[in-house]
């Protein structure tokens, strides 16, 4: 009993140590959404499962449009299986500089902030595996590395478990 109640503790404690947009207040360069995918980007990925190991990788294409306050973010997905997706963004800046999004295969509404070099997006998403279908609640932090590369992380929870992480690699094309 006493170990159970001292690793509820641990889990409990780690809860209040994970990152905040405020820590990345003054870094830079800033993360602006629509300048940064605005126009082509390449980005490669791999999908892990929640012990680290490599499940899938993927080669993506996006294509951004800006219209006002609204940017459409067209992305074709290759992975190294030949499987083919596609999603369609649309993303809305809010008055207070805020972000949210809709595709497909999300469900609800994304919500995004930025803070300096980071963006970090919340979300649930439909995913399938096999002949089932999951909604994954995605924690997606991307950091602005410089002018054309980015690099996102994403942990994927069900029921508040992470299950598994995605690595991804954007570099915007000229």
């Amino acid at each position: 009993m006493k170990k159970l109640i001292a690793a509820f503790a641990l889990m409990t404690a780690l809860v209040g140590c994970s990152a905040s947009l405020e820590d990345y207040k003054a870094t830079s360069p800033n993360f602006n959404l629509f300048e940064y995918f605005e126009g082509e980007t390449l980005a490669w990925g791999m999908v892990q499962d929640y012990t680290g190991k490599q499940t899938r990788r993927f080669e993506v294409s996006i294509i951004g449009t800006v219209d006002g306050d609204q940017i459409t973010l067209d992305e074709d997905f290759i992975f190294d299986d030949g499987e083919k997706q596609k999603r369609i963004w649309t993303i809305t800046r809010l008055e207070d500089g805020s972000y949210e999004g809709t595709a497909g295969d999300v469900v609800g509404t994304a919500k995004g902030s930025e803070s300096g070099n980071a963006l970090n997006w919340i979300y649930d998403l439909s995913v399938e595996v096999g002949d089932s279908t999951y909604v994954l609640t995605l924690d997606d932090w991307l950091y602005r590395q410089d002018e054309k590369r980015a690099f996102n992380l994403t942990s994927m929870k069900k029921f508040g478990v992470e299950v598994g992480k995605i690595s991804i690699f954007f570099e915007k094309q000229d």
